[in-house]
C-alpha cells in the first residue's frame, strides 16, 4: 500500500519546517525544539534566568526551553543550587538536572507534585519565575484558536500568583487578538512591570508574543 499522499498545505510546511535556519541550530546544537532560541534571546535582553534560582516550565514537552533554563539555574549560586520544574500533560524524555512532572497542572494532585518538588530545594520556599510557552492545537478557525490560546495563558497566570514569590517573574506565550488586552490590563494590575517580545524566533507571520511580567505583587486583588 502507498503512503497517503500529503497536502500541499503540508507539505509547504514541511518544507519550511526543515529548512527553517532555527531548526537546523537546534539540530546541531542538540536542542529539542527551535523554541529554545526564543527563551535564549529573551535571557540576553532580560536576564530572568539566575543560577540557584527555582523555575517553572508549563507545556514543557519536548523540552527546549527547559533546557536553556536548566543550562542557567543550576549551577550553584551561594551555597544553593537551582532547579527546573518541568511539567506537560504529554510525556517528555529526561533532561539532567529537570524534575519533569506528567500531568495537568490544574489539577489539584500535579499542583501537588509540583510543589513538592519545590520543597526539596534548599532554602528555597517559592518559585521566582514562571514560564509558559503553552499554544493549543489549532483548528485553522481563528476565533476558536483564538478563545483556547488565551484560556491556556488564563491558567498559567493563575498558577502563577498561587507559586511566585513576591518580586517574581512570568513569561507567557499570547497571541493577539479578543481577549489579549484584557490579559495584559490584568497582568499590569499584579506586576511592577509588563513588557512585550518578539523573538527572531518567533516566525514573524505567527501573532504570537511574549508578554514578560516582572516583580509580583502578590497583595493586589485580583481583577
Amino acid at each position: 500500500m502507498s503512503p497517503p499522499k500529503r497536502s500541499k498545505s503540508s507539505r509547504k510546511w514541511l518544507d519550511e519546517h526543515f529548512n527553517d535556519d532555527f531548526v537546523q541550530r537546534a539540530q546541531k546544537e542538540k536542542y529539542r525544539s527551535r523554541a529554545a532560541y526564543k527563551l535564549l534571546e529573551i535571557q540576553e535582553k532580560d536576564k530572568i534566568l539566575k543560577p540557584g534560582s527555582v523555575i517553572l516550565d508549563l507545556g514543557a514537552a519536548p523540552g527546549g526551553w527547559s533546557q536553556v533554563a536548566a543550562d542557567i539555574v543550576c549551577a550553584e549560586s551561594k551555597g544553593v543550587k537551582g532547579v527546573v520544574i518541568a511539567t506537560d500533560i504529554l510525556p517528555m524524555e529526561p533532561i539532567p538536572e529537570v524534575t519533569f512532572i506528567e500531568g495537568d497542572f490544574t489539577e489539584q494532585a500535579c499542583l501537588d507534585a509540583i510543589m513538592a518538588a519545590v520543597n526539596t530545594v534548599k532554602n528555597a520556599s517559592q518559585i521566582s519565575l514562571v514560564m509558559s510557552d503553552m499554544a493549543p492545537n489549532m483548528s485553522g478557525i481563528k476565533g476558536a484558536d483564538q478563545a483556547r490560546a488565551m484560556y491556556l495563558a488564563e491558567l498559567a497566570f493563575e498558577l502563577a500568583q498561587n507559586v511566585l514569590c513576591v518580586k517574581g517573574d512570568f513569561l507567557v506565550k499570547v497571541f493577539q487578538g479578543e481577549g489579549f488586552d484584557n490579559f495584559l490590563k490584568n497582568l499590569r494590575l499584579h506586576f511592577e512591570k509588563v513588557v512585550s517580545r518578539k523573538p527572531k524566533a518567533s516566525r514573524a507571520r505567527s501573532r504570537e508574543i511574549y508578554l514578560l511580567a516582572r516583580g509580583y505583587k502578590p497583595d493586589k486583588p485580583v481583577a
